[in-house]
């Protein structure tokens, strides 16, 4: 979901926030702002060519959005509630709000992903909480009156959310909720089928975060409340870093570890969401369609969420895709700091 917002409302670059400051020894952690990862916004050279390597060669499916202004909007939604946003330019000087100026100035009209959003259930207080300790915080955003996507006048706003006046991380993040979804049958209906994808794909597990400086963004984290960081390497794509729990879900810190993707993603785009991880319910059947689709073998691997693979997606969607077995299990569990 990505907002209209205004220059002063948008910097949209925070970057993994959850929020809260380290409690006194006495008393019990104060709870996160932000309950569990929300979406990626991912940038395609054309939304067409990057919906089909979606639904072709990933086995998606890939659901029709809006376009106002000249930028398309498409969605991979999961069963979770997490999902992609795919968005494309369609026309020669589209209007763009201030988060998409600054993801095409580092995207140069290339593939991509600069930036996502975190769900926070209780975003008043959340937003609230972060400007108390001093943080930049935006007014809060709503779907406008006559969102052909909301339930009416009168009723809540489909979304809200709000941002950062400046960058406070290395990518650029807001914080987001929702109003209950519609509740008649045919809207129920839809939106379960929806989320049912070729690949088996459920679950939104981690954002993979690049940046020069894992140990900054790392700080930075434990300033906004997502404490409890664990080192992890990431070898398949020669990085190295933090794994950062978001509720059921996790932030990835990561700086390149050596020569490989990391450094060369880096090198070419800057600071930027390298890659997704996804839980599917058959492995090795996603597998085998990403493989057909691509036209070649695919080494698998025990990652941080267990058996995984990793698409090979950065030159179509400059955006890695991590398929793994579905666990209940966390990202960051088990990893040994």
């Amino acid at each position: 979901m990505r907002p209209r917002l205004t220059l002063s409302a948008l910097a949209l670059t925070l970057g993994l926030g959850s929020l809260g400051l380290g409690p006194p020894a006495a008393q019990a952690a104060a709870p996160a702002p932000v309950d569990k990862l929300d979406h990626a916004l991912l940038w395609g050279r054309d939304i067409d060519q990057a919906s089909a390597v979606l639904a072709v060669k990933l086995g998606f499916q890939v659901r029709p959005g809006r376009n106002p202004g000249g930028v398309a909007n498409r969605y991979v939604r999961l069963a979770d509630q997490g999902y992609l946003e795919l968005l494309g330019i369609t026309r020669p000087n589209p209007e763009l709000d201030p988060g998409m100026q600054a993801d095409q100035a580092s995207l140069h009209g290339g593939s991509g992903a600069r930036a996502f959003g975190l769900h926070a259930s209780a975003l008043d207080k959340a937003q609230a909480d972060l400007k108390a300790q001093g943080l930049p915080v935006t007014p809060i955003f709503t779907a406008a009156a006559d969102d052909p996507d909301g339930q009416g006048p009168g009723k809540p706003p489909r979304w809200r959310l709000f941002a950062f006046e400046r960058p406070v991380l290395s990518s650029s993040v807001f914080l987001i909720d929702y109003a209950a979804p519609r509740s008649d049958p045919v809207s129920v209906a839809d939106d379960k089928a929806a989320r049912q994808h070729p690949n088996g794909a459920r679950s939104l597990s981690a954002f993979w975060l690049l940046s020069a400086d894992a140990s900054a963004d790392k700080a930075k984290l434990e300033k906004l409340g997502l404490a409890g960081a664990v080192p992890v390497r990431v070898p398949q794509v020669a990085a190295k870093g933090y794994c950062v729990a978001v509720g059921p879900n996790a932030l990835l810190a990561l700086e390149p570890d050596g020569p490989g993707i990391a450094a060369d993603a880096l090198r070419e785009g800057g600071p930027q969401v390298l890659g997704v991880s996804l839980g599917v319910a058959d492995l090795d059947a996603a597998k085998r369609r990403v493989e057909r689709g691509y036209e070649q073998s695919l080494a698998g691997y025990d990652g941080l969420s267990g058996a995984a693979f990793l698409a090979p997606t950065r030159a179509d969607l400059g955006l890695l895709i991590e398929f793994h077995a579905a666990s209940a299990k966390g990202p960051c569990e088990g990893v040994k700091g």
